[in-house]
């Protein structure tokens, strides 16, 4: 059975957990990449179905191409950040499925239900995308996740050869500066957006 965590790792996580703009000059590991997959591939998906496609923008080369391909004030983020992740959706994840999802016959859920494979794909790449966040605080880390890009010239020009993967959002990582973020923005009370019925 689970225990709570202690305050300090609630605050880690999610309490003090900011969105960073910008990064100190602090380098992240390939090893530490590979941590952070190993922690958010165990987070949830539809019948494990793992849809996530990760490009690890870490060369000058990757970070301009992607810069290039974003808005203005994104493409400095980029640009300047240790590295850059895009959280990509591979719509045929169900080709996988007999491997990560024994139990069943769940490839036949999803075969040539374009519809059904695509809007499961982005719903559970959003998840893992989320887990990635949470997995890149827990190691002490920092992130900046957006949208403000091109997606569809950016899945041209980064994912040569994976013509099934499709960019879903991307996001900045390392060190966060404090010099580089805003006042916290509002976090409304439990009352004004949840209901118990």
């Amino acid at each position: 059975m689970s225990e709570p965590l202690s305050d300090r790792a609630l605050d880690q996580l999610f309490r003090t957990a900011r969105t960073y703009n910008g990064y100190l000059d602090k380098p992240v590991s390939e090893a530490q990449l590979h941590q952070i997959w190993d922690l958010m591939k165990y987070g949830p998906t539809s019948a494990n179905s793992l849809p996530a496609r990760i490009i690890w923008c870490v060369s000058d080369e990757a970070k301009k191409k992607l810069a290039d391909l974003s808005m203005p004030s994104n493409g400095a983020k980029i640009l300047k950040a240790p590295v850059t992740a895009i959280i990509a959706m591979d719509i045929e994840f169900y080709e996988h499925l007999p491997e990560l999802f024994p139990h069943d016959d769940a490839r036949s859920w999803f075969a040539g239900k374009d519809a059904l494979a695509e809007a499961t794909a982005f719903r559970n790449s959003s998840l893992q995308g989320a887990y990635f966040i949470m997995a890149a605080r827990a190691l002490g880390l920092d992130t900046g996740p957006m949208s403000g890009f091109d997606n569809e010239a950016v899945d041209k020009a980064l994912f040569a050869g994976e013509p099934k993967w499709k960019s879903n959002f991307i996001s900045t990582l390392g060190y966060g500066d404090p010099a580089t973020i805003f006042d916290r923005s509002p976090r409304p009370a439990f009352d004004r957006f949840n209901r118990i019925d």
